[in-house]
Order: C-alpha cells, then structure tokens, then sequence
C-alpha cells in the first residue's frame, strides 16, 4: 500500500460503529477506499436494527459501494478483524488489502486472509477494543449471535 493515512480511514470506519451503537447495534464499522485513500463507500453492522443476520459492517459497506469493475486496488477497512462471513466477501471479490482496528476481541479470518497473500494491517486501536469490549460485556447474547457462538 502506498503512504496511505491508515488512522484517518479507520476513522471513518470508527465513526460507523458509533452510528451503529447509537441505532442500538453492534457497534462494528467499515469503509472500503481507493488506492489513493479516497472513501468509496462506508457501511456498518446492522443485524440488529434490520433483523438481518448477513448485515455485518463489512457488507454493509460493500453494498453501499454498488457494483465495481474490480475489487483488487480497494480497501476494506474495518474496526474489528472481519468474522469468516466477511473474509469469504473479501477473498471471494479479490480485494487487495484490508486495514484491521484490532484482532484482539476476535481473530476471524485474519490468518487465513494473509495466508492468501492479502496485505493485512492490524493498527491494534484500543479504542476500537474499548467500544467493542463495553458492547459485549453488557450485551454477549447478542455478540454471540453476531459471531455464531451459542
């Protein structure tokens, strides 16, 4: 990736979680940019507030992007390590990088997707950890849910 301002883009992303949060959601944010850094889309997790179990952040953000010629020069940036659902999308389309908030709270696919040789960066955002980590420590029923544990 070219000198990208990777903290500014999660940014958007983290703005999305919050939005999310406050709808009553699971407050997991994305963005897919250009590879010049220019935002293409923003989306984030709404399973909750639309009742649909496939609305994670990262396919929000994919829709609202609409149909694309190729997906290997975007961005997928996201607060938290994409689940395998959203690792599927991001290997599935050919997307060339993705920014990762953190891996800590879950590792989803994140392995997988390097060992595809899929530039992943993980800026590790205690931020993004703290947001997260609040949300599941007062709702893990509904984190459960959004990650497939019972």
């Amino acid at each position: 990736m070219p000198n990208l301002d990777h903290s500014a883009m999660l940014a958007v992303a983290l703005d999305e979680a919050r939005k999310g949060l406050s709808e009553g959601g699971i407050p997991i944010g994305a963005a897919i940019f250009d590879a010049e850094g220019k935002l293409v889309s923003s989306g984030h997790n709404r399973r909750v507030q639309n009742g649909d179990p496939s609305l994670h952040g990262e396919t929000d953000a994919f829709r609202n992007a609409g149909r694309q010629r190729s997906y290997r020069n975007l961005i997928m940036v996201t607060t938290l390590a994409p689940c395998w659902y959203c690792s599927g999308l991001i290997r599935q389309f050919g997307f060339g990088s993705v920014v990762v908030g953190e891996s800590r709270t879950f590792q989803g696919g994140i392995d997988w997707l390097r060992s595809l040789e899929i530039s992943v960066v993980d800026l590790d955002s205690s931020e993004c950890e703290s947001l997260l980590g609040e949300y599941i420590r007062n709702h893990p029923e509904v984190w459960n849910e959004d990650i497939g544990q019972e």
